[in-house]
Formats: structure tokens, sequence, C-alpha cells
């Protein structure tokens, strides 16, 4: 294993000797290719310990590598090229972490929220993370049920890349039905773990994992989330490290929308359509799929000024089957092409942003 640089595997072997928050934070400030463990002395861990990682470092680093490779995994640290950029300016950064797949090193975005979403948000999770991608912007989230997997699952559907960051270890796919939505993934983009390998998924873990899913992105989405959630704590952290944090609102009848409702009113940005992120991102969009519905027989195609129609009138008009017109409407809805009516009907927006 001479490709594992010895600053590296002292990092690991501190990961491996139970090292945590308090002796990261004195080696955030060293850079990734010197060693660490000189600071740990200057700050008071003793000789002891010190002389237990490296002896972890010498003795059991180096095959929990190579078993770690096998597996198709690696570990990265700083100053290694693939690391996240993001990352060592946290005020508790990971030791290092272990990544399968390609971490993309352009612009992203992190979306959250709650694992119960009900269908409105696993759609606008899909949505926001299709644009973003089709775009060129890695989204990161972390596998989860309900936001989570709509917004990977959104991201692949466009080709683009996508990062989840998991609160278990390397071996440990969590939950486990999303074993086949971590293979596709790894193979457009990555998994990521700060965790050993064998670690199960403890409560503890995910608002820990949450400061690296947030300290990835210069951006993150909060869709849906309770009072009391992990999509909070994701929100919470990236304001406490100076990041934007956007909320997509909800309705006030709905205990989802609470999180998102209040970040808004705390001060978060409203999200209203996907092309506020890219803005932000400084990204330019690419075509979207509302812009292509306008060509090719969709609702805007169909749908007249001056009138409101049901779902049901709507498919009849474009042929389209129910599930996907409903997606096409909230994209439309959310870009601004269209209002919904207190009844369920659609029509035009008063200012079609399609119009001119």
């Amino acid at each position: 294993m001479d490709h594992i640089k010895t600053p590296s595997v002292l990092r690991l072997a501190m990961l491996m000797s139970g090292l945590g928050s308090r002796e990261r934070r004195l080696v955030a400030e060293i850079a990734g290719d010197l060693d660490p463990l000189p600071a740990l002395a200057e700050g008071g861990v003793p000789a002891a310990v010190l002389a237990g990682v490296r002896r972890v470092a010498r003795d059991e680093a180096p095959a929990l590598l190579e078993r770690v490779v096998a597996d198709g995994w690696r570990w990265l640290t700083p100053p290694d090229p693939d690391y996240p950029a993001l990352l060592p300016a946290l005020s508790d950064p990971p030791l290092g972490l272990f990544v399968r797949g390609d971490l993309p090193n352009g612009p992203s975005t992190a979306v959250v929220g709650s694992r119960r979403a009900t269908a409105y948000g696993r759609q606008v999770a899909g949505l926001v993370a299709r644009e973003l991608a089709a775009a060129g912007v890695a989204v990161v989230s972390g596998m989860a049920r309900g936001v989570d997997a709509a917004a990977h699952r959104g991201a692949l559907e466009s080709g683009g890349p996508t990062v989840a960051v998991w609160g278990t270890g390397p071996d440990r796919v969590y939950p486990a039905e999303h074993r086949r939505l971590a293979e596709e993934i790894a193979a457009h983009g990555a998994l990521v773990t700060e965790y050993l390998p064998g670690t199960p998924p403890r409560r503890h873990h995910f608002p820990q994992r949450n400061r690296i899913l947030a300290g990835m992105a210069p951006v993150t989405v909060v869709v849906e989330a309770a009072a009391r959630s992990g999509a909070l704590v994701t929100a919470r952290l990236a304001l406490e490290e100076g990041r934007e944090v956007f909320a997509v609102p909800g309705s006030i009848l709905s205990h989802l929308s609470v999180g998102p409702n209040t970040l808004l009113k705390l001060g978060a940005r409203p999200l209203l359509t996907p092309r506020d992120l890219l803005d932000e991102l400084g990204v330019p969009a690419a075509a979207t799929a509302a812009a292509a519905a306008g060509n090719d027989g969709g609702v805007l195609a169909v749908l007249r000024g001056g009138e409101a129609l049901a779902v049901d009138d709507l498919a009849e008009r474009t042929r389209a089957e129910v599930p996907r017109l409903l997606a096409e409407l909230l994209e439309l809805e959310l870009a601004g092409h269209v209002e919904r009516q207190p009844d369920g009907r659609y029509c035009l927006a008063r200012i079609d942003r399609t119009a001119g």
C-alpha cells in the first residue's frame, strides 16, 4: 500500500483509535501532507494515546486499507486532489473520507428533507435535482427514504452527478432497500462516509453525518421537514458554516412545512424555481422540460389563455398519463408558467415567463 501517504494512514489510525471531535479540531489547521500527531501532543493528548495511534497506523491500518480498496472504496484526506474542496474549512472537518466512485469537482447543492415526505415533497426534490444535474451541478444528499432518495433519483434521471453521504460504514448500506440506488449513485457520482467498515446505523451518526453533507456544498435546500428533524439540523449546520440556505415554502396545514416555513421566517431564501439555485451558483440553466413541453404537445401547447382545466381534461388534451402530467404541472408551476387554482384546476400564469 505504498501509494497511501503516511499522514493519511495516521489520520485513519486516529479514527480507528476512537479519537473524536476535539482531536479533529486540533489537527484541522494541519496540512494534509504533514504528520498530524505533533498538533495532538501540543493540544495535551497523552503520549500513550499518541503511541497507540502510531501502533495502529503500523499494524492495523494497512490491512484495513487493503480490505477497503478490495471492496472498491478509497480513503481520501487533504491534500488529495479528489478531496472535497470545501470540507477542510469546516469548524469540525472529518479526518478523512471513505469514497466509492468519483467525487465531482464542479458546483454542488445539498438537497435534504423528510424521510416521510409527501408526494409533493418527493416531486419537488426530484424536479430540483433533475434541473441541477442537467446543468452540471452535483446533488448531495443522504440517501435516506423520502426527499433524499427522490433527489438522488432526480439527478440520475438527468444523467448528472450525485453524492450520497452515509451515516454507516462503507460496507453497510442503509436503508437496505436502497442497495440498487447506492450502486447507481456510485456509477454516476460517489458514496461517501467517515465511518469505519462495520459501523451500523446508530441514531447519533446521522446528525454527525449532516455536517459533512452540508459542508460539501455552498448551498443547502430544505424541501420538507417537521419541526424537529435531521433536515433542520443540516440547515443549521450550513448556516453556522456561512453557507446559503434555501427553503421550499409549504402549506401551513402540513406539519412537514413547519421546518421550511420556519427557516423562511428566520431569513432563509425561498426556493420558487430551480433557477433560483442556478442563479445563486452562477450556473446557466440547461434546456428545461417545461420549455420543451411548449413545443411538443405538452401543457403549454394546449392550455389557452383565460381557461382553467382539471387534470383529467389536460390529460385528455395532451394524451399524457396522469403521473407524468402531474410532474410536468409541478415543474411548470414552480417555474411560474401555470397556476393551480383553489378548486384544483390549472390556468396559465397571469404573467407567464415564456411570454415575449
